[in-house]
C-alpha cells in the first residue's frame, strides 16, 4: 500500500529527474539563429560570435579576470576590470579636497558629495567622473560638475558652472595621471 508522503517522495524523485535530464539533453549551436553574434566586441568590423569569443578565452579574456592587481595593473594598461590604474588615481588624488560620496572601480565612477568652498560659503559643488577605458588618453576621462547657489536658509538652487570647469578638472586628472605613469615607470 502506498502512502501520501510516499507518494509525494516518488513524485518529487521523478520531477526533480525529469529537470535534470532536460538540462543534459544534447547542445545547442547559438551561432546559427539571426542575432546570436554579440555587440560587445568586434572582428574586422563584424560582431564576434560565441564561438570566437568562446575561442578567444572566456568572457574576460585569455588572462582572466584579474581583480587583485599583478603585472598588468603595475603597468598602468588596466586591472583586468577596464578601469586604467592611473587615471582611477589620479581622479582620486584631484578629488581628495572633496568628501567622497561613492567610488566603483569595477564601473569606473567617481561621485563627491557636496563641496562648499570656505572662499564662497554660498555656493556648492559636486562631481561625477567616469573613467572610459584602460588607455591613458584624454577621451577616456569625463568629468560632469554641478553647482547650486543659496537662495534661503537651507534652500539651494541649481546654477550654471562656469564655462572651462570641466575641462579644467579633466585637464588636472590627465596632469596627474601622467604623473603617476613617470613615476611607475622611474620606480622600474
Amino acid at each position: 500500500m502506498v502512502t501520501f508522503s510516499s507518494f509525494k517522495s516518488l513524485i518529487s524523485g521523478a520531477g526533480v529527474a525529469l529537470i535534470l535530464a532536460g538540462c543534459s539533453y544534447g547542445t545547442v549551436d547559438y551561432d546559427q539563429f539571426p542575432g546570436s553574434a554579440t555587440t560587445d566586441e568586434r572582428v574586422n568590423g563584424q560582431a564576434m560570435t560565441r564561438a570566437q569569443e568562446k575561442e578567444r578565452g572566456g568572457l574576460f579574456g585569455s588572462e582572466g579576470l584579474n581583480l587583485f592587481g599583478g603585472e598588468d595593473s603595475q603597468k598602468g594598461g588596466g586591472t583586468g576590470i577596464g578601469v586604467n590604474t592611473f587615471l582611477w588615481r589620479a581622479t582620486l588624488d584631484t578629488l581628495s579636497f572633496m568628501p567622497l560620496n561613492s567610488a566603483d572601480p569595477f564601473g569606473g565612477v567617481i561621485i563627491s558629495d557636496w563641496y562648499t568652498p570656505v572662499e564662497t560659503p554660498n555656493e556648492r559643488f559636486k562631481l561625477t567622473a567616469y573613467i572610459l577605458g584602460t588607455a591613458l588618453r584624454s577621451d577616456a576621462i569625463k568629468v560632469s560638475v554641478f553647482r547650486q547657489v543659496n537662495v534661503g536658509p537651507n534652500q539651494w538652487q541649481d546654477a550654471v558652472v562656469e564655462e572651462g570647469t570641466v575641462t579644467a578638472m579633466e585637464d588636472a586628472i590627465l596632469t596627474r595621471a601622467r604623473q603617476l605613469r613617470i613615476d611607475s615607470a622611474n620606480a622600474e
